[in-house]
């Protein structure tokens, strides 16, 4: 198997301080989480920026500042959102943190409704987001919220706006998307190219089953309190880097390494700093 590359997504579109107050808002808490997360073992950071009254922004002076701010402290990956949850804006403000060069960024390739909320991703935006990625230099992490989603993927592939080795997010238990459950875990390994890299990240309840699936499976995983603020049933989590720390514990203790950035880097093929 390859080395583990851990995402920390500390803070994300939709967790609140009031789910868990040692959640991340600002650029200076943001950075500090995330080099606390590289420390503990994270080699990718994924990272939504925040206003100061908490609610999501995608302000590029904002990614620009967390951006500078992480860089400055550690070398991990940096990776940016492009999904909008939680928000409202035009599909311009979503590609504009592109601008900041992020190594990787998230790319959704469809829509779906998530409990009363909407995430659209039309046919132009998703071929827009795929070329402004290829503009820049942005890897796609390509997002999977539900099954047919890999076929559209496949599909932007063969039109030559995914390019090199694919990255694929799948997200599970996100409600209107895929449950949580090995079975589902399983099917969507299988279904993609051979040869493809694959992470797994799930909320809430689910996060941790998924994640030790993720290792012993072979894959990578993503923790943070973008999925879940708990670090075990009733008992909130002190911080993300909590989180990251026992997953390094557990991969330890079933013999698969944690790749340090560089070593991210090279199992994902990216440039480097």
């Amino acid at each position: 198997m390859e080395k583990l590359i851990i995402t920390a997504a500390v803070t994300g579109g939709v967790t609140t301080v009031q789910q868990n107050p040692n959640l991340p808002i600002s650029p200076e808490q943001i950075a500090q989480s995330v080099y606390d997360c590289w420390n503990a073992g994270a080699s990718i950071a994924h990272i939504h920026a925040r206003e100061e009254d908490g609610t999501p922004s995608q302000k590029v002076e904002l990614y620009a500042e967390i951006a500078d701010l992480v860089r400055a402290r550690c070398d991990i990956i940096v990776n940016f959102t492009t999904t909008g949850w939680g928000q409202a804006g035009d599909e311009e403000s979503r590609l504009g943190p592109l601008a900041c060069k992020p190594e990787i960024g998230t790319f959704t390739p469809g829509s779906m409704n998530r409990k009363d909320s909407l995430m659209i991703n039309s046919p132009s935006f998703v071929r827009k987001l795929g070329r402004r990625m290829l503009e820049h230099g942005v890897k796609p992490e390509i997002e999977i919220f539900d099954f047919g989603m890999i076929d559209q993927a496949l599909k932007l592939a063969k039109e030559g706006l995914l390019t090199g080795r694919l990255l694929f997010q799948f997200v599970l238990g996100v409600e209107g998307g895929i449950p949580a459950t090995t079975k589902n875990l399983q099917h969507l390994s299988e279904s993609i190219p051979a040869g493809s890299a694959w992470s797994v990240a799930a909320v809430g309840r689910g996060q941790l089953p998924m994640n030790l699936m993720g290792i012993v499976m072979g894959g990578h995983i993503r923790t943070g309190f973008e999925d879940n603020v708990y670090y075990k049933y009733r008992e909130l989590a002190k911080s993300n880097a909590q989180l990251v720390e026992r997953l390094v514990r557990y991969a330890e203790e079933l013999g698969r390494p944690v790749a340090k950035p560089s070593e991210a880097r090279a199992i994902l093929g990216l440039g480097g700093m």
